[in-house]
């Protein structure tokens, strides 16, 4: 009976030994070697695809630069129409265009009103703005002290209406 034991302790060491063989051989049968080989990834050190690297580059550098500038651009825009939108600078506006307003009616009144005058000036700034008339066209002249610049303007007396 003894005998038998050791048969099959034998038996059992030898499938062990056997069954590591075999994962040596497997093993063994599936490593490859090859060279190692060292490449830079970055085209900067390289070389490979340096001019589309440095042009990627300069792309992401040129979109940056110009979303700052819109984004600066953006906010002087909101600026300017927050300070437009103000109370005042409503009042303002709606003031200066009652002035014009008054102004033009005035001016019309001078020259097409039941007693017209046959000449006339006054300044608006640094304009001087005459008027002639000679009963069948008004001349308006418009001066720019500032520039220089002389502005003409004929108007026929009765040729347009509604």
């Amino acid at each position: 009976m003894i005998e038998r034991k050791r048969s099959s302790k034998v038996s059992a060491e030898a499938m062990i030994g056997a069954l590591a063989f075999m994962c040596l051989l497997f093993v063994a049968a599936q490593i490859q070697a090859d060279e190692i080989k060292h490449e830079f990834k970055s085209p900067s050190f390289s070389g490979i695809g340096t001019s589309s690297h440095y042009l990627t580059i300069e792309n992401q550098e040129f979109s940056r630069k110009e979303a700052l500038e819109a984004e600066i651009q953006a906010m002087k825009d909101a600026l300017k129409r927050e300070q437009e939108n103000t109370t005042l600078a409503r009042f303002i506006k709606n003031f200066e265009s009652r002035i014009y307003a008054q102004l033009s009616r005035q001016l019309v009144d001078q020259l097409f009103g039941e007693n017209p005058a046959t000449d006339g000036s006054f300044t608006l700034f640094d304009n001087i703005i005459t008027w002639t008339s000679d009963g069948v066209t008004i001349t308006l002249e418009i001066f720019n002290e500032t520039t220089g610049e002389t502005t003409t303007i004929t108007i026929p007396i009765g040729d347009f209406g509604f």
